[in-house]
């Protein structure tokens, strides 16, 4: 008979390798940044492995995501979200979903024009839709080169090299939904009569 605790650390692995997935990290990748090796990595991803709190600490950290996230905690009656920013590459992070796999939600702030790093357009697995809250930004697609402000989206296949920053002086908030597996965000309504 399965135990509370099996049923719990049974999804542990799943989780992990979707975080791990979502941004787009090696085994070997994650292995350099939390210490354990890619084969642990592999045998706790495919549940071959009981994960022990010395090992899911430094993923906690470097999937920059709360320990009680790993684990699927019940939540504790607090119906409060409680947005814990993440910084890479000089952007600031704020995840807005708080499951692991499918389309992930992220409040992006980007620094001003003068702070960002250079211009390098990225490729990667997945399929990205932005809407820009504050600010302007420069998006790079290809060989094309946008510029969109407060109330404008955009939608684009990240397989395409792309590169995205602040137009000017000031930090540029974006709501960004991305999907690791290619969904797209479908915009519309239902028609009522």
């Amino acid at each position: 008979m399965e135990t509370p605790e099996g049923d719990v650390l049974a999804g542990v692995g799943p989780r992990l390798r979707a975080l791990r997935h979502q941004r787009g990290a090696t085994l070997a990748a994650l292995a350099e940044e939390t210490g354990l090796t890619a084969s642990t990595l592999s045998r706790l991803e495919n549940g071959r492995l009981r994960p022990t709190l010395e090992q899911l600490l430094p993923l906690a950290r470097a999937h920059g995501v709360p320990l009680d996230d790993l684990v699927a905690a019940p939540p504790t009656g607090d119906p409060r979200v409680h947005l814990r920013p993440v910084r890479r590459s000089g952007l600031t992070l704020v995840p807005l979903t708080r499951r692991a796999g499918g389309v992930q939600a992220y409040k992006v702030v980007y620094p001003p024009a003068g702070r960002a790093s250079t211009k390098k357009p990225r490729s990667h697995e997945g399929y990205e839709w932005f809407y820009v809250l504050n600010g302007s930004v420069r998006f790079v697609l290809g060989e094309r080169e946008f510029l969109l402000g407060v109330g404008e989206a955009a939608e684009f296949d990240t397989r395409v090299p792309h590169w995205i920053g602040s137009a000017d002086d000031r930090p540029a908030e974006l709501l960004v939904l991305f999907g690791p597996q290619g969904e797209r965000a479908h915009l519309g309504a239902r028609r009522t009569s």
